[in-house]
């Protein structure tokens, strides 16, 4: 009986179906196998370092402000040092992702809290533009190995769409919390605020599951999904997440200050800042249910498109209304963003290098988004063409998600939508 071509063993068709079947098995093993990962004390310490190592990232509008009013920074400076932390906390996202799978994970904990808090100390002591620069890269690099682990832990549960549900859900709590006090603190004071929420953490250092699903075990008798679907469409997925926050960190780093320009009063901004912070918790329950009933792609889509509407809301100006419904809607669609480019990620990625490289994705973007913006102020262009640059990297990020999709689906299509 003659063969059809391609179809012989070891040839393409053979071999593409043959992945397919595969991944298809394996899905279903990981869905009905808990690991140590899965653990209540695992799942509770990633979430609590998840939001002490996102904690700059959340509070940045009103550091922002304090740097601007209490060490008399300039706007474009403001955005270079917020830029420097968020880069920082990149490079040490990537410094995880390559080593994760080899080192003990409470040693990178302990390294990457060390290196951040003697960073925020030293914060304390120099107040000098050039010098904190420096040190905000130092101590975004020790948070984002800090984070990077507690990332990967959450990726690596049976279920990473409600592991980071869960996390985003919290953190809604911890955004509102940090708009509530930070602004009542000194400058001192929000880098000791920082410092002390790792030092309890550490007192919980052995909840950390120590290695991931891989490592611990033979590699040759173990089955990594990753094997299957090409590395690029990793990379694809970390570019979509990369452009997404471009919008996100120019949006959220000069989101108060631009307000302050267009003669909003400092009182209502706070309002504005605390109330919107809390409609994460009613974004994280519509991505919940949006996942239910519709998958991945179609509310990611459709919760990017309005993203790009809100933003451009405030091109031509901003009033007290349209300041009110931009970050309350900016606070509810970031949301969708996060929780389904992650846990794509994170379902595709079982050893965790590429989970804990998302930190460092979310990273670059806040650093490249503040500079284009710093840039942008810096050549006198104003605020509106900040936020005109967001809406057109949000559209780039939805671009380069659905190449990414159409690219996975040829491999693993019940990956994209579990």
């Amino acid at each position: 009986m003659d063969r059809v071509p391609g179809f012989e063993p070891g040839g393409r068709e053979f071999e593409s179906l043959r992945a397919h079947q595969l991944n298809k098995e394996i899905a279903v093993t990981i869905d009905q196998n808990k690991t140590a990962f899965d653990d209540w004390r695992s799942v509770g310490l990633s979430l609590y370092m998840g939001l002490v190592g996102y904690g700059v990232m959340v509070g940045i509008p009103v550091i922002s402000t304090a740097w601007s009013e209490k060490l008399g920074y300039t706007a474009e400076q403001v955005g270079r040092v917020a830029g420097a932390d968020m880069g920082g906390l990149s490079l040490g996202a990537v410094f995880v992702a390559l080593i994760i799978s080899r080192i003990n994970r409470r040693h990178l904990v302990i390294l990457g809290s060390l290196i951040t808090i003697f960073a925020n100390y030293f914060c304390t002591i120099y107040e000098q533009y050039e010098i904190v620069l420096w040190l905000r890269v130092l101590s975004g690099f020790g948070n984002g190995i800090y984070t990077g682990v507690a990332v990967a832990a959450l990726g690596a549960t049976i279920k990473p769409v409600r592991a980071y549900n869960l996390f985003l859900f919290a953190f809604a709590f911890s955004q509102a919390l940090e708009m509530r006090v930070l602004p009542q603190l000194t400058m001192n004071g929000i880098y000791w605020f920082f410092i002390i929420g790792i030092l309890i953490s550490l007192f919980f250092i052995k909840w950390i599951v120590p290695f991931g699903l891989i490592s611990r075990n033979d590699k040759k008798k173990e089955i990594s999904q990753v094997s299957f679907i090409p590395k690029y469409i990793l990379w694809l997925a970390m570019g979509a997440i990369f452009l997404a926050y471009i919008n996100i960190g120019a949006y959220w780093v000069y989101i108060e200050l631009a307000s302050f320009s267009f003669g909003i009063s400092p009182s209502w901004t706070g309002e504005v800042l605390f109330w919107g912070s809390l409609l994460t918790l009613v974004g994280c329950g519509f991505a919940a249910i949006a996942n239910n009933r519709y998958g991945i792609a179609k509310p990611f889509i459709g919760s990017s498109l309005f993203m790009i509407a809100i933003v451009a809301l405030l091109i031509s100006g901003i009033t007290d209304m349209s300041l009110l419904i931009s970050v309350f809607m900016f606070n509810f669609l970031w949301i969708f963003t996060d929780v389904f480019q992650m846990a794509t990620v994170a379902t595709i990625d079982r050893e965790g290098s590429f989970s804990a490289l998302m930190p460092g994705a979310q990273g670059m973007g806040q650093i490249v988004g503040p500079n284009i913006a710093a840039s942008i102020l810096g050549a006198n262009y104003g605020y509106g063409s900040v936020f005109f640059m967001c809406a057109i990297f949000t559209t780039l990020s939805i671009l380069v998600y659905l190449i990414m999709r159409k690219r996975l689906e040829k491999y693993s299509p019940q990956l994209l939508e579990k």
